[in-house]
This record gives structure tokens, C-alpha cells and sequence, in this order.
């Protein structure tokens, strides 16, 4: 039976990287000028809740990142992270029995063919992990393959700017110890996980996967010694192939296997269209591979039947959105395009399902090389849409994400941090005054830090990461106060609370929001 229309719409607007730390100390929103978040922040009730860590289901230690976020937050349940998972697969042993990727193996060795290796290599844990490429480079070995090639992307984005050196040592140090593999191509992470369609960067990379980078240099650490010469931090390094003059470029032939190591799907998807698709026309292939098998380390796309996961998905029911739906209630998601994922697919438990009810405002993103260089992004477009949406009184719920604490906070600018809060601020505002004036409600979080700290202690260097921050939860509404401890999938429960609903037996959450009503 359809829930009747609520008085009290409710509003999930999520500031993306937007962290709490108390020292003023190169925080951008501590410096910046906020006042609309600062009147509402003293006026409603508020806490702060856990983003990071066991609280959203990765290891100790563990910073949250915005898929995770949004999966807690729209499951209503802490889910266990495909990290966790993965170490727990290694740590086993079972990882090294899985007979799906042996019998690949063995394929190769008998056709005399090559296993390619590609991510991103680092142990910042939001995409990958290098742990998991020694552990399939022990697979490889165990299976006496001969043939194996690494083609190494480069983080400096959930590690310091300029930490790939000590990566690409303890790879090479790893290989000479395990008597298998090559390091055969670098390439910064701003060409080879593009994820905004911005296919120049791509074709770079899949260039140098394919035919060889005209940049070409005789050992790895060289590619990124060339790299800060230029000027570039390690996310923006140039693919580069590794090998000497005399040498051909090591690339994917007919026949090869890949095997892509980033277990978060979204920065993985555009280069293995390029790679697998035969109907791929974003630019033209100057080489086209026949892959014999591409295996990514979860599911990318669960509409591609070219590539196979090793891991798979863990289904989600009732999340909020579909709950909601069953609830005949209905619901709008909007970002921009850098988290129109995230409102979306990673809300709604990793589910492509549009929801009966659901509508979606995709709002593009600015096309600039770097945040900075626009720290405003596309929130005033969102928050003008969104403003409309609100007025239109047709949701039940609505979930907004704005991209610039953590987009700008990734640049590791300062000055472009903090602008990027001030457009921010204007936003909430805004969004805000539409809810109250139809006696909506608002619930404001975030998903991780990111822009509460914008450089590195330790290092000196730009602090360009998320981290294990608390974040801010408040409640613009009613009287109330706010339980302490809570975690991001309690807010699922406790908008359903606010709607009057009662939360399925999936979501484990608790309600935060005590009313004194």
C-alpha cells in the first residue's frame, strides 16, 4: 500500500570531503567564510559521526572514500568493503586456489602468452592495493608463468604528490625477489582512470598499453624522476613505456591476458571500454587487441559479458532508495558528474536499477584540467536545480551530492580549498531557504574528510588524500538532539524516521535524531 504524501519532505544533502578538524591550520573550512553553514550550524541540532575505518566496514586505519560512503549511507547497514574482502581471500589461502584464474594461467603458459598486470599501485586503499598485486604476482608464480608485465598507475592523489618512488621500489625489489615480472609501463593516474569522459587523457594510456608511449625511458624509477623534472606530481605523470633504446615497447598482444587490480570499478571502467569493446568509438584504436581473458578484480559493469569478476558483488536489499520506491514514495538523486555515480549506482547498493519514483538530475562537471582552476565546480547549477526541484514539491526524499570539498581538496591548492567552500556555503544556503519555505526538513553530512587538511605534516608535501576525520551531521528541523557514536549507516534510518517510516530488517542503523517535540 502507497504511503499518502508526507508533510515534511526530507533533504540528504552530502558535502563530499567535507571533514571536522578543530585546528585552523591549513584547513580550508575552518578559513573559509561560511556563514550560512556557520548560523545553521549554531542553531539546529548537530554531532559529528564516524566516516572512516571498521565504522564503514574497511580495515582499521582505513580512510573512507566516496563509494564507500554512499554504499553506507543508502544501504543503511555497514557492508563489508571489497578491501576487507580481498585481504581476507589472501590471508586464507583461498586466494591461491581460485581455479578460475589457475586454469587461465595455465592456458597462457601453454600458448606462450604474457599476463599484463594493470592499476593503480600504491597502498592508498581507495581503488587498490599493492598488497593484492604481489599476492596475484605470488599466483603467477606458483602457477610457473614466465611471461609477466606490470603497467603501473601512479597515485599521488590517496598518497602524498610525490610518494610513487618508494612504490616503484618495493615492486622492483618484489619482482627480484620472486624471479618473475617486469615493470613495463607508468602512467599517472589522471590518464589511465579518467572517469568524465574526457578521452584524450585515455587514449594516452591506452596507447602505451597497446603500442608503446613515445616517452619511453630503461627503468621505471626514471619515469618518475623524468616526471617531477617536468614538473609533474605523480598523478600527472605522462604515460611512459619502460624499455631501451635497441627494445621494442612491451605491450598487450593478441592472445595476452589482463588482469585490471583496482577493485573500485568507477576510475576503471573507461579504459577497459577502450580495451574490450569492439563497438568503443570514443576515439580511434590505432591497435585493437584480441584479449584473451580480462579479469578485473570485482565487477566493473554488471552488463559486460567480456570481462569476468573475480570477486562478486554483495547484494544489497532494501536499500533506501528501493525501500522508498516499495513505499510508492517518491525520490530525486542530483550531482554533478564527478559523484553522479555515487548519489546513483553506489546508493543504491551497487545496483545500475533505477528505481520506479527515482528521478536523476545529472549536472556536468566543468571541463578544466584541475579543480582548482574552478573551485566552484558546478554547484551553483546544482544548487539552482535543485532549488527548483524542491519548489516543484513532487519528492518525498532527495539526495544531493556537492563534489568540492573533495575535488578541490584533492588538488591539494589551499587558496582554491577554500574558495571552492565559500561557493559551497552560498549553495547551502540556498538549498536550505528552498526547504524551509515548504516546511521540508534537512539532514547535512559528508561521506569522508578530504578538505579539513590540506597539507601534510609529516611530508611538507600537499595533503591531497581523504582522511579518518570525523564528519559533520546536522539536522535542520525540528527540536532535537542528536545520539552520539553514530556512523554513516544510521542515516538512512534516520531519514526514514523523519518520514515517518519504519526502517526495513536489513538496515542495521540506528535512527540518530532524538525529536523533543
Amino acid at each position: 500500500m502507497p504511503s499518502t504524501m508526507l508533510k515534511k519532505p526530507v533533504l540528504l544533502i552530502i558535502l563530499d570531503g567535507f571533514g571536522h578538524r578543530d585546528d585552523e591550520d591549513h584547513n580550508a573550512i575552518k578559513n573559509a567564510d561560511m556563514p550560512h553553514w556557520n548560523r545553521l550550524w549554531n542553531k539546529y541540532a548537530h554531532s559529528f559521526i564516524n566516516a572512516s575505518e571498521e565504522f564503514v566496514g574497511l580495515p582499521k586505519g582505513q580512510m573512507g572514500n566516496s563509494e564507500v560512503g554512499h554504499l553506507n549511507i543508502g544501504a543503511g547497514r555497514i557492508l563489508k568493503q571489497d578491501l576487507e574482502k580481498i585481504n581476507a581471500n589472501i590471508a586464507s589461502g583461498d586466494f591461491f586456489k581460485n581455479k578460475t584464474l589457475i586454469n587461465a594461467f595455465e592456458s597462457l603458459k601453454k600458448n606462450d602468452k604474457a599476463l599484463h598486470l594493470l592499476g593503480l599501485f600504491s597502498d592508498g586503499g581507495v581503488h587498490s592495493h599493492l598488497d593484492h598485486f604481489f599476492a596475484m604476482l605470488k599466483l603467477a608464480k606458483q602457477c610457473d608463468l614466465k611471461t609477466v608485465y606490470i603497467h603501473a598507475f601512479l597515485d599521488g592523489r590517496d598518497t602524498p604528490p610525490k610518494s610513487a618512488l618508494q612504490y616503484i621500489e618495493q615492486l622492483e625489489s618484489h619482482l627480484k625477489d620472486l624471479g618473475i615480472g617486469k615493470i613495463a609501463s607508468i602512467s599517472g593516474r589522471y590518464y589511465a582512470m579518467d572517469r568524465d569522459k574526457r578521452w584524450p587523457r585515455i587514449e594516452l594510456a591506452y596507447n602505451a598499453l597497446t603500442l608503446g608511449s613515445p616517452i619511453h625511458v630503461i627503468h621505471a624509477i626514471d619515469a618518475i624522476r623524468e616526471g617531477y623534472k617536468r614538473e609533474e606530481t605523480d598523478e600527472f605523470i605522462k604515460p611512459t613505456s619502460i624499455h631501451s633504446e635497441k627494445q621494442k615497447a612491451i605491450t598487450i598482444e593478441d592472445g595476452d591476458a589482463v588482469v585490471f587490480m583496482n577493485y573500485r570499478s568507477d576510475r576503471a571502467r573507461q579504459i577497459t571500454d577502450a580495451l574490450l569493446q569492439e563497438s568503443f568509438n570514443a576515439f580511434e584504436r590505432k591497435k585493437k587487441i584480441k584479449i584473451s581473458h580480462y579479469f578485473t578484480l570485482t565487477q566493473y559493469d554488471q552488463n559486460d559479458k567480456k570481462s569476468s569478476a573475480i570477486f562478486q558483488p554483495t547484494s544489497v536489499n532494501n536499500s533506501f532508495g528501493e525501500y522508498i520506491s516499495k513505499l510508492g514514495l517518491k525520490q530525486l538523486r542530483i550531482a554533478e558528474t564527478e559523484k553522479y555515480p555515487h548519489v546513483t549506482f553506489f546508493f543504491n547498493g551497487g545496483n545500475e536499477t533505477v528505481y520506479e519514483g527515482e528521478d536523476r538530475i545529472l549536472v556536468p562537471s566543468p571541463q578544466v584540467a584541475t579543480y582548482d582552476l574552478k573551485p566552484e565546480m558546478s554547484a551553483f547549477e546544482v544548487a539552482q536545480k535543485l532549488v527548483a526541484a524542491i519548489e516543484s514539491k513532487k519528492y518525498h526524499a532527495i539526495v544531493c551530492n556537492f563534489a568540492n570539498a573533495d575535488m578541490v581538496g584533492h588538488t591539494g591548492n589551499l587558496n582554491a580549498a577554500i574558495q571552492a567552500m565559500e561557493a559551497l556555503d552560498t549553495c547551502i544556503g540556498q538549498v536550505v531557504s528552498a526547504m524551509e519555505s515548504i516546511g521540508g526538513e534537512v539532514i547535512i553530512t559528508a561521506d569522508h574528510g578530504n578538505a579539513e587538511l590540506m597539507e601534510d605534516y609529516e611530508n611538507k608535501q600537499a595533503h591531497t588524500q581523504h582522511t579518518t576525520n570525523i564528519v559533520p551531521f546536522l539536522y535542520v528541523g525540528r527540536k532535537a538532539s542528536i545520539k552520539p557514536n553514530g556512523r554513516l549507516s544510521d542515516i538512512a534510518p534516520t531519514l526514514l524516521h523523519l518520514m515517518g517510516e519504519k526502517q526495513p530488517s536489513e538496515m542495521t542503523g540506528q535512527n540518530l535524531i532524538e525529536l523533543n517535540d
